[in-house]
């Protein structure tokens, strides 16, 4: 990432966004589920080293979704922004002799927060406010705003340090993200429907599914990946979608 003072100006932007819409989360957040909590906590943590290399686009994606949607849709906006941050974290966090780039885990790490607050603060919003097929209805609303939550400030910054254009950037990272946000909603709604029967065995089933997405990714991504024109390379330290 350009030490550009368009990007810094842009990164220091999402981290005010960020923070300013966790302290509203904190302050509109009344109910904990410290142990649910904790258990999406160690699979969003577990899931999110399972990432894929995009082709394309100099950065990747983690299979963690539908954790971090299932803590969007059942535990409270400041507890899904924990989840999400920490996650976010263990995902940026370099292999052993990497570099830790700061500006990358800001950038990050304020990009996931700011994302998955409002998806959060959407979802109970509408909840409250109605009640035949609202669920499912924020459930949608939710998975969106995550999906451009993730993928408009990739685009931007990639667009501000490479001189590019943002909605060609954006373009290509979303259609490749896209179906598998689909999938994670499907599988997040799975959740719902069955987790009362199923309990902890729900959250291992789920780890598998999860496992099996990120072999296919990678077994169909991998190959692209290696083969993609420099030219079209992004070159960003993004985390990607």
């Amino acid at each position: 990432m350009n030490n550009t003072r368009q990007t810094k100006t842009f990164i220091g932007a999402m981290m005010l966004a960020a923070i300013s819409a966790t302290a509203y989360a904190g302050f509109a957040s009344h109910t904990l589920h410290a142990y649910y909590a904790l258990a999406v906590l160690a699979m969003a943590t577990a899931t999110s080293r399972m990432k894929v290399k995009l082709p394309g686009i100099n950065g990747n994606m983690s299979v963690n979704l539908p954790f971090l949607l299932t803590a969007v849709v059942n535990l409270s906006a400041a507890e899904a922004v924990a989840i999400t941050c920490i996650s976010t974290v263990v995902q940026c966090w370099p292999q052993k002799n990497g570099k830790f780039k700061p500006e990358q885990m800001a950038f990050n790490v304020s990009m996931m927060a700011l994302a998955s607050c409002l998806a959060g603060l959407i979802f109970h919003a509408l909840l409250r406010g109605m009640h035949s097929g609202s669920a499912t209805l924020g459930l949608v609303l939710a998975t969106t705003t995550l999906f451009l939550g993730q993928t408009a400030p990739v685009a931007t910054i990639v667009a501000l340090s490479e001189g590019k254009a943002a909605g060609q950037i954006w373009w290509s990272l979303a259609h490749l993200s896209f179906p598998y946000y689909v999938v994670s909603a499907g599988v997040t709604s799975m959740v719902q429907t069955v987790s009362s029967h199923m309990g902890w065995g729900l959250a291992l089933a789920v780890f598998l599914v999860m496992y099996g997405i990120h072999r296919s990714y990678r077994t169909y991504f991998a190959p692209l990946a290696e083969t993609a024109h420099p030219q079209l390379r992004a070159k960003t330290a993004a985390a990607g979608a």
